[in-house]
């Protein structure tokens, strides 16, 4: 796939201007973690405002963890954890925060970025499920 957008977008650099037009406009949440075990915030779109009440420029260099409170499933916080240990993917729902306090179900699909064999960061969608 790689290979066909770069051909038809006019090398790497246009690949990677649509992936970012189609990321800072999804109605999903996208967030992209580096890979390091603190899970540091490089990217947050327009849609993680919405989810979450935080702004995605001032959320860069923070962990998700900021998300989680007293409602977060810590069997599903561990079951995420063991897949992101094992260079794997991540599909589940929890009780998260909005900035403002507010809990909300969130639903997301954790997925590793690689170069060549090397999980170089983490890409999550997220989204809101049903109100509690």
């Amino acid at each position: 796939m790689a290979g066909a957008l770069n051909k038809v977008m006019g090398g790497e650099a246009g690949s990677v201007a649509l992936l970012q037009v189609l990321a800072d406009n999804s109605f999903d949440s996208v967030l992209i973690t580096d890979a390091s075990s603190e899970g540091r915030v490089i990217y947050a779109n327009k849609a993680f405002k919405k989810l979450t009440g935080h702004d995605p420029a001032a959320f860069i260099g923070k962990t998700p963890r900021i998300l989680q409170g007293p409602g977060t499933d810590a069997k599903v916080i561990a079951r995420l954890s063991s897949a992101l240990k094992a260079g794997g993917k991540f599909e589940g729902r929890a009780i998260n925060y909005k900035k403002d306090g507010t809990p909300f179900i969130m639903y997301w699909r954790v997925l590793p970025i690689k170069t060549g064999r090397k999980i170089t960061a983490w890409a999550a969608i997220q989204r809101e499920g049903a109100s509690i």
